[in-house]
């Protein structure tokens, strides 16, 4: 156990931390998954901001590497443009 009462906070404010970034990267895990099983184009082209959005919100806060987001923004885009 931790010794010192800045020792005892940090241990705290990352268990927040983890947490947090926990859920948003679930989060964005089913936002993505709910974009690539979408088969309306209409539908697709308006969930794709919100989606690239939450991939770049982790990519800033070093959730997910910034080649993953590129990576995944990429795929994702051609998803939407390969619907009809």
């Amino acid at each position: 156990m931790a010794n010192h009462k800045s020792a005892l906070k940090r241990i705290r404010n990352s268990e927040t931390k983890r947490l947090r970034n926990r859920y948003q990267h679930k989060s964005t895990r089913t936002a993505i998954k709910k974009l690539k099983e979408t088969e309306n184009k209409a539908e697709a082209e308006k969930l794709f901001p919100s989606v690239v959005s939450m991939i770049d919100k982790l990519a800033k806060k070093n959730i997910i590497h910034d080649n993953k987001a590129a990576n995944l923004k990429s795929s994702l885009s051609k998803h939407v443009a390969a619907l009809s």
